[in-house]
């Protein structure tokens, strides 16, 4: 039996005295498209920022790609792109001075024509030289989305990644993960949007009180069935 790509096991976390994640157990394969679904407060972003390096977990394993994620965190972030609710961009840099900073950190080779190039594919060519300060909502979440992409990263972490996407923006970020994907990346990503988790992935996990409360394969499941499974065991 094949070791998964991600596994996490046992996974706590708190703050203070208020406990968040209160033992995690989750495993994904390499290529697979897992949508992590709870109400706000459920531990979704705390867990991705845990899995992204940001934060240390309380207790439990984490391994991704047969790295432990305490001891080997750098090793592991340069397999792993992220893009949160806050966008980690620096206002008083340009849009592409922004994706060079980040692709030297990355030591991207080619880092401004790697940083030139993303920025065409998100949309946003014309706003290179503009401020990151001076960017919409949907601008800035395109910009993080072309950051998270820099160093062409195995495993991607998406927090509710079309928050503030009109059309056109969702096109493109679909577009890309659809390519991340062909070249056989690995996707979590959270929404609240019951359609979409079942779409665009291959297993839908709930959080529920800090836990694992549902995990099951896409591939048979209804729109209605997640529906009232949601229901019943996130609220």
């Amino acid at each position: 039996m094949s070791t998964p790509y991600l596994e996490i096991r046992g996974v706590k976390k708190g703050f203070g005295l208020k406990p968040i994640l209160r033992g995690i157990d989750l495993s994904i394969e390499a290529g697979e498209r897992l949508a992590l679904l709870g109400a706000n407060g459920a531990g979704k972003t705390t867990l991705l920022r845990i899995l992204a390096g940001l934060s240390k977990p309380g207790a439990g394993q984490i391994t991704l790609d047969g790295l432990d994620l305490v001891q080997q965190t750098r090793k592991i972030q340069r397999k792993v792109g992220f893009v949160a609710h806050q966008p980690y961009l620096y206002d008083d840099l340009t849009a592409l001075e922004n994706l060079i900073f980040f692709a030297r950190m990355y030591a991207v080779e080619q880092p401004q024509a790697r940083a030139t190039n993303l920025l065409v594919r998100v949309g946003l060519s014309k706003k290179a030289r503009e401020r990151a300060s001076s960017l919409s909502r949907g601008q800035s979440q395109r910009l993080a989305l072309a950051r998270a992409l820099l160093h062409s990263p195995q495993l991607l972490l998406l927090d509710e990644p079309d928050t503030g996407l009109d059309q056109e923006g969702l096109e493109v970020l679909h577009t890309l993960l659809r390519e991340h994907r062909e070249q056989g990346g690995t996707l979590l990503f959270t929404t609240h949007d019951l359609e979409a988790a079942l779409k665009r992935s291959d297993q839908i996990a709930m959080l529920h009180n800090g836990r694992v409360a549902y995990q099951q394969a896409t591939s048979n499941l209804e729109q209605e069935s997640i529906r009232q499974v949601y229901q019943e065991v996130v609220r």
